[in-house]
């Protein structure tokens, strides 16, 4: 049975899974990524510091990689202070990053060329269910390896396994695709809503009941955008980085991806405006300033 569990990018997702693990009782294991501050608080909870990638991997039975793309990812595993290094032939190789589908089954490959065992396990939810371990975890790889390391990915949310090798990355990718789309849906019809003269509170609450309710709308955008005005919540250009790695997909596939095309060059216009560490709610702004009109006030 799993008990040390390695982290290796304690972000701003990473920092409260490890917290979930802690809570769990798993012994963790961390290094530094990028926040130094986020791990000496990990350590102040009970976590054991390392150097490098390598070290975190030569103390644990399973080590997550939690990191923005897939060049850190590949950086973490294989690069000269990497996973590789340090990881006992049988161990496991958790990335719960969110990359390319393509990219993920050669690193399942090397890794397994390595001795390793490896799942892709990419999550949703954001920050806030991290923090309370309630991640939707879409876990692609071998059925056994999955098995194995189920344990560990129950204390941070509910884990599926979805399919092989790339699939967790697949399955996250869809719902990317979907939320991009629909949060330009709402904010675009919100936009026409105040242009017209409607009443924005009273018109949630109509729609809340009809067929276009949905999660943004109706718990994501009141607390994002006209609570928050944009701060904190899911990083633009993470979204936006999702989004391009699913449409190179879609484009080496031959799926059309007409909507997402578009949806993205509206992210990229938010991400030029400054808009790119704020939620990716700040999109707004593109229709905003377009309509000469303000949702939120």
């Amino acid at each position: 049975m799993i008990e040390t569990v390695g982290l290796v990018g304690v972000g701003t997702m990473g920092e409260p899974m490890g917290e979930s693990l802690l809570r769990a009782g798993f012994a963790l294991h961390v290094c530094a990524h990028r926040n130094r501050a986020r791990v000496e608080r990990l350590v102040a909870l009970g976590a054991k510091d390392h150097a490098s990638p390598a070290d975190v991997a030569a103390a644990c039975q399973l080590t997550i990689t939690m990191v923005p793309d897939a060049p850190q990812v590949e950086e973490a595993i294989f690069g000269p202070h990497g996973i590789i290094g340090g990881a006992r032939r049988g161990s496991i190789v958790v990335d719960m990053s969110t990359i390319s589908p393509v990219a993920s089954r050669t690193f399942h490959e090397r890794a397994a060329q390595s001795g390793l065992q490896m799942l892709d396990a990419p999550v949703s939810g954001g920050p806030a269910r991290a923090a309370t371990g309630q991640l939707t975890i879409m876990a692609g790889g071998d059925q056994a390896t999955y098995e194995q390391a189920q344990r560990v990915l129950r204390a941070m949310g509910s884990p599926t396994h979805v399919g092989p090798a790339g699939m967790g990355e697949t399955f996250k990718l869809v719902n990317q695709i979907i939320i991009s789309n629909i949060m330009i849906a709402d904010i675009e019809g919100l936009i026409f809503a105040k242009k017209a003269g409607a009443d924005i509170a009273l018109l949630r609450r109509v729609l809340a009941t009809a067929t276009a309710s949905n999660y943004l709308l109706d718990t994501w955008l009141p607390k994002a955008w006209f609570e928050d005005r944009h701060h904190g919540g899911f990083a633009l250009d993470l979204l936006r980085k999702d989004l391009r790695a699913a449409l190179e997909a879609g484009q080496a596939m031959g799926a059309p991806m007409f909507s997402s095309a578009l949806s993205y060059d509206l992210y990229n216009q938010a991400s030029t405006h400054g808009r790119g560490r704020d939620d990716y709610s700040a999109v707004a702004d593109v229709y905003e300033q377009a309509a000469g009109a303000k949702v939120v006030e």
